[in-house]
C-alpha cells in the first residue's frame, strides 16, 4: 500500500488579535464584571462576528446609534472611535461612556485636530462607510476630503496647494497607500504628513508576514469577518502576488473545491478574529491531510495598551489593595 505523502499547512505569526481589540474586549468583559448587565456597545466593538456574538450572550446590547440607548445608561464606544458628534450627544444625554478606542486610532484623531488648527487641507486615505473613517472625518469635517485610490488624488482640488496634509485609516494596504501618498506628493510637494505612518503596527507585521509566505503556497486562508477591513487586506495582498485566498469567518466556510490539488496551504488571521478559530480550522485541515504543520514567525509582537481610566479608577475602588498589587 502506497502513503500518501503528508501535505503541509504553514501557520503565520504574528496572527489575530492585535493589542487594539484585546483591550476593547477586555474593556466589554470588565464592565459586564464590575457594572453588570445590561452595558450597550455603540457599533460592534471590533470587526468580527463570533467576538460580539459571545460578548453579546455575556450581556452587551449592540446599538448602530445613541438614540437607542436609554437616557443616563452606560455605553462603550467602540475600538474604532467616533466623532466629537456623538460625544457631544452622549453628553447630552447624560451617558455613562467608557471608551474603547485604539490608542492609535486616537492618534490620527489628534493629527486632523492639530492640522485643522493650523488651516490646512487634511487628505483622509481610507475607505468610505468604515466606522474608523466615519470617526476621523468627523474631527474636522469642513477641512477633509476623503481618498481611496490614486485616480481620487487626480481629481483633488484644494483651496491652498501649499496648505495640504494627509492622514490614513489604520487598517489599509501598505502598497496601495504607498502608491497614494506618492500621488499626493507627486500633486503637492509641499505636503504634510504625521511624524509616524498611521497604518497600525499589527496591521503591517501581518501583511508583511503575508508577502512572505505568498512564494511558499498555494493557498491562503485568512480567518476573519467580511467587515473586517485589515482581514480584507491580508487577502488582497496574497492575491496581488498571484496566490489564491480567501477570507472566512470559520472552517465551516472553506469549500473542499478550494483544497483540490493543493499541497501547501498557508493560515492567518486579521486582528480582530480570535485563536480559537485558527485553531479550530488548524484541526479541521490536519483531518484533511496538511499534517505537516510549520509555523512562520515573521515578527515578534509584544504591544500593550493601558484600560481607559475611568475603568482603572473603578478597579481601584473595589479591588482589595492585595489583589490590586498583583495586577
Amino acid at each position: 500500500m502506497v502513503q500518501k505523502e503528508a501535505k503541509t499547512l504553514l501557520l503565520l505569526k504574528p496572527r489575530g488579535f492585535c493589542a487594539g481589540v484585546v483591550r476593547a474586549i477586555d474593556i466589554v468583559r470588565i464592565a459586564l464584571e464590575t457594572f453588570g448587565a445590561p452595558i450597550y456597545v455603540r457599533k460592534e466593538i471590533v470587526h468580527n462576528r463570533h467576538v460580539v456574538e459571545d460578548l453579546r450572550r455575556a450581556g452587551a446590547i449592540f446599538v448602530e446609534e445613541l438614540d437607542e440607548v436609554p437616557r443616563g445608561a452606560r455605553v462603550i464606544f467602540s475600538a474604532h472611535g467616533v466623532s466629537p458628534a456623538v460625544r457631544k450627544d452622549a453628553k447630552e444625554r447624560q451617558l455613562q461612556v467608557i471608551d474603547a478606542t485604539c490608542p492609535l486610532v486616537t492618534k490620527v484623531h489628534l493629527e486632523a485636530v492639530k492640522f485643522a488648527r493650523k488651516s490646512y487641507t487634511i487628505v483622509l486615505i481610507g475607505h468610505k462607510d468604515h466606522d474608523e473613517v466615519i470617526g476621523t472625518l468627523g474631527e474636522a469635517p469642513e477641512a477633509t476630503v476623503l481618498v481611496s485610490t490614486p485616480e481620487d488624488v487626480d481629481r483633488l482640488e484644494v483651496q491652498d496647494p501649499e496648505r495640504v496634509s494627509f492622514i490614513t485609516q489604520t487598517t489599509l494596504s501598505l502598497d496601495e497607500t504607498r502608491e497614494i501618498v506618492e500621488r499626493l506628493k507627486e500633486r503637492f510637494p509641499k505636503i504634510q504628513g504625521p511624524a509616524a505612518q498611521d497604518i497600525c503596527y499589527a496591521t503591517e507585521n501581518r501583511q508583511l508576514a503575508v508577502k512572505a509566505v505568498a512564494p511558499l503556497c498555494e493557498l491562503l486562508l485568512v480567518v476573519g469577518s467580511q467587515n473586517s477591513s485589515n482581514s480584507r487586506r491580508l487577502v488582497e495582498v496574497c492575491q496581488k502576488d498571484g496566490v489564491p485566498a480567501y477570507l472566512i469567518d470559520d472552517l465551516l466556510e472553506v469549500r473542499p473545491e478550494w483544497l483540490e490539488g493543493v499541497s501547501t496551504v498557508a493560515v492567518t488571521a486579521g486582528a480582530s478574529a480570535p485563536e480559537n478559530l485558527v485553531e479550530e480550522l488548524i484541526e479541521s485541515l490536519k483531518e484533511a491531510g496538511y499534517t505537516d504543520l510549520e509555523e512562520m514567525e515573521i515578527k515578534e509582537e509584544d504591544v500593550r495598551f493601558n484600560l481607559p481610566a475611568e475603568l482603572v479608577r473603578v478597579q481601584a475602588k473595589t479591588v482589595p489593595p492585595q489583589a490590586a498589587a498583583r495586577i
